[in-house]
């Protein structure tokens, strides 16, 4: 059983070790627990959807603790003006939006589509994550397609059992995933 170490010496803790390994890694988000691994890891992100047994044509959401860690994913300059003020307003906090993809942004992320799913998350916990590893992770719920998602550590261990890395921590008492809205629209996606 591996948890998070405390102290801020990234050199020697256990969750960027196992970030920088290609681990999975299952972490509390606003509503369940999320799993998520290093989003420029193309086997660690084969390995997530594999065993969420979720096609990689519908793209994964990341979510990360400020904007600026997306950047890299998102095409900024393609966001429309009118729309900026709705999508930054509402972060960080728990609508993901759907943003124009960068050009650089990798199939396996954005699956068949031009755009990607990016959230700024106010989770505390996350935030903490996301500071240590320097970027964003991948996050969807912790579970196997089909089934309910974990609400706890030990939920989680039920079902991936040690093939993945936990992080401690309460959720974030929201009673539903993010909400997703069309950066291009406003329009909610999932709700």
């Amino acid at each position: 059983m591996q948890e998070q170490s405390t102290h801020s010496d990234n050199s020697n803790d256990p969750v960027v070790d196992a970030f920088k390994a290609g681990s999975l890694i299952v972490y509390p988000t606003e509503a369940v627990m999320g799993i998520g691994c290093d989003p420029d890891n193309e086997d660690a992100v084969n390995q997530l959807l594999a065993l969420k047994q979720r096609p990689v044509e519908k793209g994964v959401i990341l979510i990360a603790a400020t904007y600026s860690q997306l950047l890299p994913y998102v095409n900024d300059d393609a966001i429309g003006l009118d729309r900026r003020t709705e999508i930054f307003s509402s972060w960080p906090g728990h609508i993901t939006w759907v943003l124009p993809k960068a050009k650089s942004t990798p199939a396996w992320l954005s699956g068949e589509f031009d755009s990607i799913a990016v959230r700024v998350t106010s989770h505390p916990v996350v935030c903490e994550l996301c500071h240590k590893l320097g970027k964003p992770l991948v996050s969807t719920s912790a579970n196997l397609s089909g089934q309910p998602p974990a609400m706890s550590v030990d939920e989680a261990k039920a079902v991936f059992g040690d093939s993945v890395f936990y992080v401690e921590g309460p959720l974030g008492g929201r009673d539903k995933p993010s909400v997703i809205k069309d950066g291009a629209t406003g329009k909610i996606i999932r709700g």
